[in-house]
Formats: structure tokens, C-alpha cells, sequence
């Protein structure tokens, strides 16, 4: 396939452009300056000279404290991105795949959020992305919603992705214990996001490691326990202590109803894949 993978510069998209790569996919990763998502015009251009079979939307504003403070960046991002690949993608009949989070579900449910749960996003950036869902899917019917969360992997800069480097360098961490979601390798996502490109069923679809689930704290001493690192460096915290500018739920742990349905097989256990990110596995 020839396939289009935005924000090349993201720890999903070089994990997917990797990925696509290693399969014999012919894969345009293109940077922000190469092309902007918020930019139509820009868009064009890009997808005219590719001619991709499939888009994989690897952009995103991410950062979810900042967007309270920038609101219109994540907009532009979360928002108009989206609208303008859906559009995109539709106009030259190629496939469209987009990441959305676990944040749309206000986090009050105990159990796993499922397509059938309504979303109910909390915060500036749980709120773009939760337009850029309905933006995507109003603007192209053959888009591809793809909700993950607690997303980490090689060259990632989030907490989830440098544990490991600070526990390494004996460095004591704050691990958060009254907040659980379910923990996803950017490694594996990025294979299955290129099944669902492939597939090319239009929909939403819930993409996680497999497992129960677990806090940051549990998320914390499974990679001491696995790359032998000091537990005694974990100091466990409440959600409530941090005092962070955005709402955050407090569980958000995902799970897909129709994945299995239309023949992909189950994602890996999420300790399985963290056991190959410890260890230095690129899938």
C-alpha cells in the first residue's frame, strides 16, 4: 500500500511509518512543515503528489494542560486537521485513519468504555478531540476513528515513555494511584492502525493493549519488576495532589467491540508489550 502518515516527527507516527515500512508499504511520513493539517490548501498539495492508498493521522496537539491555556493551537490541530484529511481523503478516494483518546469519556464508569458508552469530554483538549471525531466522520462516511490511550514507546517524551530512563538514572518518580487506563505500545498500535487502514471499515474502534487495566503506580512497578529497577523510588500520589490545570478522567480504560468481529486478532496483554519496550523491542 501507499500510505500517508502525518505528524512524522510523533512517537505513534515513526512507530507506524516503521511499521508500514518493514511490510513493504510505500510510506510518505510527512512533517508539519511538509504538510500542514490545518492548512486545505496545504493538504492538497501534499496528497495530490502521493497519491496515497491510505492516510494515517498521526498529528495531534497532545499537550493537555497547555491546551487550556491555547485553545485555538488545539483546535487547529484536534479540529481543522481532521476536517481537512476527511475532506482530503474523500476528494481522492484513499482511506482515512485518525487517532483519537480515551480523555472523550468523562471517567466516571468503572469499567471499560466501549463504543457503546457517549462520550462526555472534560477539557479543552478532551474537547477537540472529541469534535475532531464528529468532524472526521461528518465530513468523509469512509473515515476510521481509532480511540487509544496511555500511549508510550521508544522516543517518546510523555511520563509513561521516560519511566523506565528516570528509574534507570535512580531519579524518584511520582506515580499517580487513583487513575487507570489501559496501557498501549506504540509498536502495537501502530500495526493495528495499519490492519484498520487495510481493512478500511469505516467506524470507530477502541484500540489498547489487552488486560485488566492498571493505575500509573501499577503501571510503574511492573516496569521496576521488569527492568529490575528500585520500587522504593515510587512515591504514590493522588490525582487530586498534582493540582493540574486539566480535567483529566479518572478511569478511562478502553475496550472494542468490533475488532475480533471483522477478523483482526486480540491485541498483545499490555505487560507483554511493555515487557518489549523495557527491554528495547521496536515491535
Amino acid at each position: 500500500m501507499k500510505i500517508l502518515i502525518t505528524g512524522a516527527r510523533g512517537m505513534v507516527a515513526r512507530a507506524t511509518a516503521e511499521y508500514c515500512r518493514s511490510i513493504g508499504d510505500d510510506v510518505a511520513a510527512l512533517t508539519r512543515d511538509e504538510m500542514n493539517i490545518a492548512d486545505l490548501e496545504s493538504v492538497h498539495a501534499a496528497i495530490e503528489g502521493f497519491r496515497p492508498d491510505a492516510i494515517i493521522n498521526c498529528a495531534a496537539y497532545t499537550n493537555v494542560d497547555g491546551a487550556e491555556s491555547e485553545p485555538e493551537d488545539a483546535f487547529s490541530a484536534n479540529v481543522v486537521g481532521p476536517w481537512n484529511l476527511a475532506q482530503a481523503a474523500l476528494e481522492f478516494d484513499c482511506g482515512f485513519v485518525t487517532i483519537s483518546t480515551d480523555y472523550v469519556f468523562d471517567g466516571t464508569f468503572d469499567g471499560f468504555y466501549t463504543q457503546r458508552h457517549q462520550p462526555n469530554p472534560q477539557g479543552i483538549y478532551a474537547t477537540t478531540k472529541r469534535s475532531g471525531e464528529i468532524d472526521g466522520l461528518t465530513a468523509n462516511a469512509r473515515s476510521i476513528v481509532v480511540r487509544s490511550g496511555w500511549i508510550y514507546g521508544h522516543g517518546g517524551t510523555n511520563f509513561l515513555s521516560v519511566m523506565g530512563d528516570l528509574l534507570r538514572d535512580c531519579k524518584r518518580i511520582k506515580a499517580i494511584k487513583d487513575s487507570y487506563g489501559t496501557p498501549t505500545f506504540a509498536g502495537d498500535l501502530a500495526r493495528r492502525l495499519r490492519e484498520l487502514a487495510e481493512l478500511d471499515m469505516p467506524g470507530i474502534f477502541h484500540v489498547t493493549n489487552a488486560g485488566e487495566g492498571t493505575s500509573y503506580l501499577g503501571f510503574a512497578e511492573k516496569v521496576c519488576e521488569i527492568g529490575g529497577f528500585d520500587s522504593s523510588l515510587l512515591d504514590p500520589v493522588s490525582n487530586a495532589d498534582l493540582h493540574r490545570p486539566a480535567p483529566r478522567p479518572t478511569s478511562s480504560k478502553l475496550a472494542c467491540l468490533f475488532s475480533e468481529k471483522f477478523g483482526l486478532v486480540p491485541m498483545p496483554e499490555w505487560g507483554d508489550g511493555l515487557r518489549r519496550f523495557v527491554n528495547g523491542d521496536l515491535d
